[in-house]
């Protein structure tokens, strides 16, 4: 305390008395803050907002599904609406011309492995003793095996019995595949709607989304727009190039070794093996084996081979070469993308997740920048190929 003016030094007697000083004192309050139920509500609020958002994305996750599949189909048309507009032709005539085109492609190829699997589940029904018998007699007399066609054909009544009890189960259960296809029709009406006005209506519809933002973000938008209509267009236009290369080489050399139906089945394999990734070769390569086991066992094995033989050569030559301006993408992945698109959507992440894949990638090269990397043993790359093997390549 300041001493006042004649008071001795360590005179306290001037001081106020304590209870005076604590009733002078400021009162400290035992109250709530008032920014504490704000934030309390607030906090509230927040987790109801996220359980709802959570709660909507499941319901509507089936239509988010659409919407994701009607957009992957309008990238992969729109470079040819582009292509029939820039020559005079309305948006919505080029876009209705396109779905004549790929419904044509899809009706042919549904018609073809139609009427093959009709004609070859009634040839196999009325002639399969007669395959199973050629078979084990070539297997004995190739392999000098001793197999026993009568315990052969004594299994058949018991695998043939199964196979009754399960066809008659699915036969009852008619309701079910009814509601089911009625399901699958209404969805596809929904993707083709949406496609459609996706693809008739983008620059309305890119511009109404860029109308909400400021010009540098429009630039960034219409730039990943764009890198997502290259990179779809761009694995379809080498999807069907390949599927095309493989269809004629397997129509050759089915027809060369007298395999019936050898159009329907070059068919089978060029779509199959192109647009269903990772297990779309062995599924479209068992088909022809399976159809040839009817003429011989040998002409089975003579297309097995062809099948892998081609297979190498679409690899290591074809494959980089078409898909080096149009999706350029290490296989391991491509295969974790399809595996992750597999966990997420079922068989339609499987078919979308590479070209979505090929689209993150460019966007990653097109914002991420990259350094120098040093020189290291951990790092260097392997020796080039041979020269043999560059001259093939080039060739």
């Amino acid at each position: 305390m300041p001493q006042t003016p004649g008071q001795p030094p360590g005179d306290t007697s001037g001081d106020p008395a304590p209870e005076q000083a604590a009733a002078h004192a400021p009162q400290r309050s035992h109250q709530m803050p008032p920014w504490l139920p704000k934030a309390f509500a607030l906090a509230g609020g927040s987790v109801l907002a996220f359980l709802a958002g959570l709660w909507l994305l499941e319901r509507l996750r089936e239509l988010l599904l659409l919407l994701v599949i009607s957009l992957f189909l309008a990238f992969a048309i729109e470079p040819a609406v582009n292509w029939l507009a820039a020559r005079g032709w309305r948006r919505g005539l080029a876009t209705a011309a396109m779905f004549v085109v790929v419904g044509l492609l899809i009706a042919g190829f549904l018609g073809g492995i139609g009427s093959l699997l009709a004609a070859q589940a009634t040839n196999l029904i009325g002639g399969f003793p007669g395959y199973v018998r050629r078979f084990v007699g070539w297997v004995n007399a190739t392999f000098g095996t001793h197999l026993s066609q009568q315990t052969v054909f004594q299994r058949l009544p018991t695998v043939t019995g199964a196979l009754s009890r399960h066809l008659s189960g699915l036969a009852a259960n008619v309701w079910g595949f009814g509601t089911t296809a009625v399901g699958v029709l209404f969805n596809t009406l929904g993707v083709l709607l949406f496609t459609f006005y996706l693809s008739a209506e983008g620059p309305r519809f890119r511009r109404t989304v860029c109308s909400l933002l400021p010009p540098h973000r429009q630039r960034e938008v219409l730039r990943a727009w764009e890198i997502a209509v290259d990179k779809t267009g761009g694995y379809i236009y080498s999807r069907g190039l390949l599927a095309l290369i493989s269809g004629i080489a397997h129509y050759a050399a089915m027809a060369g070794l007298g395999v019936p139906y050898a159009a329907a089945l070059a068919l089978w394999v060029g779509v199959v093996s192109q647009f269903i990734p990772a297990v779309g070769t062995y599924l479209a390569g068992a088909v022809p084996v399976l159809i040839a086991l009817t003429r011989s066992p040998s002409t089975a094995l003579w297309i097995l081979l062809f099948i892998i033989a081609y297979q190498q050569l679409e690899n290591y030559l074809l494959q980089p070469r078409i898909t080096a301006r149009t999706l350029d993408m290490h296989p391991a992945v491509a295969f974790g993308l399809i595996l992750a698109g597999a966990a997420v959507a079922g068989p339609i992440g499987v078919l979308l997740a590479i070209p979505l894949g090929a689209s993150l990638q460019a966007f990653v090269g097109a914002y991420v920048r990259r350094y120098e990397v040093e020189e290291h043993p951990l790092t260097t790359p392997d020796a080039p190929p041979a020269r043999w093997w560059r001259w093939l390549r080039r060739g």
